[in-house]
């Protein structure tokens, strides 16, 4: 068998090995996932009229349901840096190593399953969104399939570094804390209200954040509103997330266990 072919082999045994942790113990995956929903719910029912700023309640619901998908990426990859710390403090990945497996099969079946994970967790979200009002009726095929490409891209780049706070944390509680920037974040960004609402200071920081870029691209294409260079950026943001993360996470797996 072929080096791809048994790396291929062990990244499917890991990622089911995971997808069936998270079928079995599905209340951290829940309780992350029940933030972006109760947050989506506050704004919309309790603040709706205020921070619509007279524009309805439904233009609000179209304005803030893209920024609260970008918010779940960010809170489900938490589980993912929790998941990995508990797996380092157990053992099992220590176990793991001894075996006669493709070592980075370990961490790719850790980051496809995180993927699938938010991307379901998306849809679970979304399903609330339309409930509540959201529409896309303008959106052609291609800017769906673009939407969704975004968010996978987007999932990837958290995931990776997810997985580095896991690994560079002693326990799985300090990793879930670590991790907290990735749901705090979009808090003060474009999710919310508009940047030209903001401190004429705080603007170039929310602006140029990593979730700015990709909730002003997911707008442009799911409602029309312009994206100018946010596509670009949040490429840029994806790529150079991803490369950190992934070397930060081989790094650190690859280091002798003490």
């Amino acid at each position: 068998m072929s080096s791809l072919s048994l790396a291929v082999r062990d990244s499917s045994t890991m990622l089911r090995r995971n997808l069936l942790h998270a079928r079995r113990y599905p209340s951290l995956t829940l309780n992350l996932l029940m933030t972006p929903v109760m947050l989506l719910l506050l704004f919309v029912y309790i603040f709706g009229d205020t921070m619509s700023a007279g524009a309805g309640r439904s233009a609000y619901v179209a304005y803030l349901v893209p920024g609260i998908l970008l918010m779940t990426i960010g809170s489900t990859a938490i589980g993912t840096a929790v998941s990995i710390s508990t797996d380092m403090n157990e053992g099992i990945i220590a176990r793991f190593r001894t075996m006669a497996i493709h070592r980075g099969s370990i961490l790719f079946g850790h980051v496809v399953g995180s993927v699938l994970q938010i991307l379901i967790s998306l849809v679970l979200v979304g399903a609330v969104g339309v409930a509540m009002g959201f529409r896309s009726t303008d959106a052609t095929v291609l800017e769906w399939l673009a939407a969704f490409g975004l968010l996978a891209l987007v999932a990837l780049a958290f995931t990776w570094i997810a997985v580095g706070m896991g690994l560079s944390s002693p326990n799985a509680e300090a990793a879930g804390n670590n991790a907290m920037p990735l749901i705090l974040l979009p808090l003060i960004s474009s999710a919310f209200v508009p940047l030209h609402s903001m401190p004429g200071w705080f603007q170039p920081i929310a602006e140029y954040q990593p979730f700015t870029p990709a909730i002003e691209t997911l707008r442009g294409l799911l409602l029309g509103t312009g994206i100018g260079n946010n596509g670009w950026l949040a490429l840029g943001w994806c790529l150079a997330l991803t490369a950190l993360g992934y070397g930060w996470s081989t790094a650190r797996f690859n280091r002798d266990p003490k």
